[in-house]
C-alpha cells in the first residue's frame, strides 16, 4: 500500500469507528496511530483529513445524499459513506488532492475495505460530485463565510 493511501486508510479507520462506536475522534487517532507507526508528515495528513471531515460530516453527507438518491444515506455502508466524505473533503473542501487522484485513492480504499459492488458505487458518486466540483467549492466556502461572520470574535 502506498504511504499516503495508508495516511488514508488510518483516517478511514478512525471515522468508522467515530461513526459505530461515537468515540472521541483524536482518542480513536492516537489509538490507531501508535499501531501504524506512519512518518510524521503522513500521520500529520491523517490528522487533516480526520479533523477535516469529522467536523462538517453533516455538510458532506448532504452533498453525498444528493448524489446517490437511490441509497438513502442511512442505507449506504458505513466504510463505503466514509471513503466517500474523505475524497469529496480531499478535492472539494480542502482542495489538497486532485480530482481523479481523490477518486483513485477511494477507489482502491473500496476495493481494501469495502463489499464487492463498493467500488463501483464509490467511483459513481464521487464521479457525479466531481461534476459539479465548483458548485460544491463555492457552497462550502458561502457556508464557512456564513458561520465565520456569526461567530463571536475574541480579540
Amino acid at each position: 500500500m502506498k504511504q499516503r493511501t495508508k495516511a488514508r486508510s488510518v483516517a478511514l479507520q478512525v471515522l468508522y469507528e467515530c461513526d459505530l462506536t461515537r468515540h472521541a475522534p483524536g482518542q480513536a487517532l492516537e489509538q490507531r496511530l501508535a499501531e501504524e507507526h506512519l512518518e510524521p508528515d503522513l500521520a500529520e495528513f491523517s490528522r487533516q483529513i480526520v479533523f477535516g471531515v469529522y467536523p462538517i460530516l453533516d455538510k458532506l453527507d448532504r452533498y453525498i445524499a444528493q448524489h446517490a438518491p437511490e441509497w438513502p444515506l442511512d442505507q449506504v455502508s458505513v466504510i463505503d459513506r466514509n471513503i466517500l466524505r474523505i475524497a469529496l473533503w480531499e478535492f472539494a473542501v480542502a482542495g489538497c488532492t486532485p480530482v481523479k487522484v481523490a477518486i483513485n485513492e477511494a477507489i482502491e480504499l473500496a476495493k481494501t475495505f469495502g463489499s464487492d459492488s463498493s467500488p463501483r458505487f464509490v467511483n459513481g458518486v464521487l464521479g457525479s460530485l466531481a461534476n459539479r466540483l465548483e458548485e460544491i467549492r463555492q457552497q462550502f466556502h458561502r457556508e464557512k463565510a456564513q458561520e465565520e461572520s456569526l461567530s463571536p470574535r475574541t480579540t
